[in-house]
């Protein structure tokens, strides 16, 4: 008997690759002739390169480089052999997050991608042939500005100087420079769909939680840097869905790394081969911290119940809170809150593992009978 385990993250509580071995050692217990297959999963979201790592046995290393606000961190990414090339898998929260700045004022006019663009470099010159890299979580709104000054391009004002590359000097930008150099391969994970500009762009959704508070300042220089790009470098994304993901990274990735926006999970699922793992499993298991009527649009553990509906497989779900019961219950064979419901909320999220493993001890006969149909 077969078991796979494919979990996201229990977000603010434990990581996927945590929810998967509480999941793992529950059913060790009570059902020890199970062969469990832990599978973490991502959409592109911080998170993403801890589930690939772990799930394809790759290994991690650092990169020395800045945060958003410009002081120095070590961001760590993945790193994995596939078919005899290396690949990396890296999300940008891990040097441009927002939780790495939330110790200090806002400040989006400076809050950079540079710190991103040096963890590309980093991974560039180990030599990887593909580079991976979930957008979720940003600090910024500089359509990676930033990141390209880190990897060469050079942003001059009228008189041939060189601007600070920040967003709060794009109104300056007369010209762009790219360096004479060849990109790996970008993938990008990115589960939104926002262009760069106007009402649904990075700005008006999600500069608000970033420190925005005059939107015309960023929308102008936004829209200058977009113009200019299109004239020296022949590219134009600025309406390509998801060029807003990140502050207009997805922008910036496809403007000047020619990178391919890509669902975050369907590119995840690819790259962790989650359609031949339900095939071979007699169960799937998967889940989050809340299920509700957004996991019914696309989030992880609803593409991995339909994929393993569409195998013919049954599936089990287990998650902190659950809402919309009737619409997944459609979609999933068994569901599981594992809160109890007279715990607070916060010392819930402090006990994700022990609550989980406690949840599928207590569901372990009615995943017998799904497995004995």
């Amino acid at each position: 008997m077969r078991i796979l385990i494919a979990i996201d993250k229990f977000k603010g509580s434990i990581p996927a690759t945590v929810a998967a071995q509480a999941i793992a050692s529950a059913l060790n217990q009570t059902l020890p002739e199970a062969d469990c297959d832990l599978c973490p999963i991502a959409d592109g979201g911080e998170g993403t390169a801890e589930a690939v790592v772990t799930a394809l046995n790759g290994e991690w290393c650092e990169a020395a480089t800045f945060d958003a606000q410009n002081r120095p961190v070590t961001a760590r990414y993945g790193l994995v052999r596939s078919e005899d090339r290396l690949e990396a898998i890296m999300e940008m929260s891990a040097a441009s997050g927002l939780a790495m700045v939330s110790d200090l004022p806002l400040n989006p006019a400076t809050a950079s991608t540079h710190g991103t663009g040096l963890m590309l470099q980093d991974a560039i010159e180990r030599g990887v042939r593909r580079i991976v890299i979930g957008i979720g979580g940003s600090a910024t709104n500089d359509a990676g500005v930033g990141m390209a000054a880190a990897l060469g391009f050079r942003f001059l004002d009228a008189s041939g100087a060189a601007l600070e590359p920040i967003i709060a000097n794009m109104d300056r930008l007369a010209r762009i420079e790219q360096p004479d150099a060849a990109f790996p391969e970008i993938l990008v994970a990115c589960d939104v769909n926002n262009p760069l500009l106007g009402p649904h762009g990075c700005t008006q959704v999600y500069g608000k939680q970033k420190g925005v508070t005059d939107f015309e300042f960023f929308e102008n220089r936004l829209q200058h840097l977009a113009e200019i790009a299109r004239r020296d470098l022949g590219v134009d994304h600025r309406d390509v869905p998801g060029a807003g993901a990140a502050g207009g990274l997805g922008f910036g990735l496809m403007t000047f790394c020619g990178a391919r926006l890509t669902s975050g999970f369907d590119l995840i699922a690819a790259l962790v081969h989650l359609r031949e793992r339900i095939a071979a499993a007699d169960l799937v298991i998967t889940g989050e911290g809340r299920m509700d009527a957004q996991t019914l649009h696309g989030k992880g553990p609803m593409g991995v119940a339909d994929m393993a509906r569409e195998l013919g497989k049954p599936v089990a779900a287990f998650a902190g809170a659950i809402e919309a019961e009737d619409q997944l219950r459609t979609r999933i064979d068994l569901l599981c809150a594992i809160k109890p419901k007279e715990m607070p909320l916060a010392e819930a999220m402090q006990r994700g593992a022990e609550l989980l493993e406690s949840a599928v001890l207590s569901q372990s006969r009615a995943l017998l009978d799904l497995l004995t149909p």
